[in-house]
């Protein structure tokens, strides 16, 4: 059976830093441990002051409590001003868009998102692999759930707040 896969001869996208995919639309951007702690750095501020400036906890598809980037009133990113300001540092999240699992299940999802989206189909061109790599990237970075903050907590607490 041949490959049925829409983006079998590649993808083209780059960012166009239009910041079309963060603002005026709500939505969820899930965070790792990874991703806490590029922002940490990038913000020069400790962990439970991001977590309460910058997140909220919101209910994933499979029912568990994760952690997210808060929404401002106008449904812009927090991390937005005039541009991300984090850019460099920002979640694994925003590095995949438009790369996502359900972005290229097809040729019409993707088609969808590319509507909203100057950066798809012009620019650097993705391989199938590459595409498929930045997919399964996304999952070997387990999303921070209320449970593993928890852990988390405790276990800096036994060690006398050292991270």
């Amino acid at each position: 059976m041949g490959n049925n896969i829409f983006y079998s001869s590649g993808l083209n996208f780059s960012c166009k830093r239009c910041s079309s995919c963060c603002r005026h639309e709500s939505g969820f951007v899930y965070l790792s441990e990874n991703d806490i702690i590029k922002l940490l750095s990038a913000l020069k501020t400790d962990r439970k002051v991001f977590i309460a400036s910058y997140c909220r906890w919101v209910y994933s598809y499979e029912g568990d409590e994760v952690l997210s980037l808060k929404e401002k009133f106008n449904k812009d990113c927090i991390l937005w001003d005039n541009g991300c300001t984090v850019y460099d540092s920002r979640p694994l999240q925003c590095v995949t868009f438009p790369f996502w699992e359900n972005i290229v299940a097809s040729k019409e999802s993707w088609e969808t998102a590319a509507s909203g989206c100057p950066g798809m189909n012009s620019g650097e061109l993705h391989t199938e692999s590459a595409v498929k790599e930045k997919v399964k990237s996304r999952f070997r970075q387990p999303i921070i759930t209320k449970d593993t903050e928890a852990k988390h907590k405790k276990e800096n607490q036994a060690l006398g707040g050292i991270k």
